[in-house]
């Protein structure tokens, strides 16, 4: 199964996949550590150490994905001083880092299902009601689509 393509798409020696947004988003999220980073903010890390004590990544590693990560956008760095201490920075997700939520989702999804005997150590759930949460195609009209019933055509 896969989706269909429609137009100058389905002779794909007619177009060329230079403006592909996979490819920009993964030069922007596509690292363990960066998607590791993602995953801490929305668990609510904003502190310099714990990320990288909680992504187990080295304070160099940490330093640089975070700068890269607030260049592009998706954290914002913020200062904040605690009582007789220096001013210090936390790194708060941004509208663009609060859109990958999907994203991050997907893939823990993706991992429990493919990747865990036990499907998984966490469970994300509705606050309100308890009720777990998942990551699905759905069209604007509200239906859940599945992939052989998916049309892949230009954006003009």
């Amino acid at each position: 199964m896969a989706m269909k393509l429609e137009g100058v798409l389905a002779d794909r020696r007619q177009w060329k996949a230079t403006r592909c947004s996979i490819g920009k988003a993964m030069e922007v999220v596509g690292t363990r550590s960066a998607m590791l980073l993602l995953r801490e903010a929305f668990y609510g890390t904003t502190r310099f150490d714990d990320f990288a004590e909680r992504v187990g990544i080295t304070e160099a590693v940490a330093a640089g994905r975070l700068k890269e990560l607030v260049a592009i956008g998706i954290f914002d760095k913020q200062p904040y001083r605690e009582p007789g201490q220096r001013t210090r920075y936390e790194y708060v997700l941004t509208p663009m880092g609060r859109d990958l939520l999907p994203a991050v989702i997907a893939l823990m999804q993706w991992g429990d299902k493919h990747l865990q005997d036990d499907g998984g150590p966490l469970r994300v759930v509705e606050d309100d009601t308890g009720s777990g949460v998942r990551v699905v195609i759905q069209s604007e009209a509200g239906n859940e689509v599945e992939l052989d019933n998916l049309r892949v055509r230009v954006n003009r």
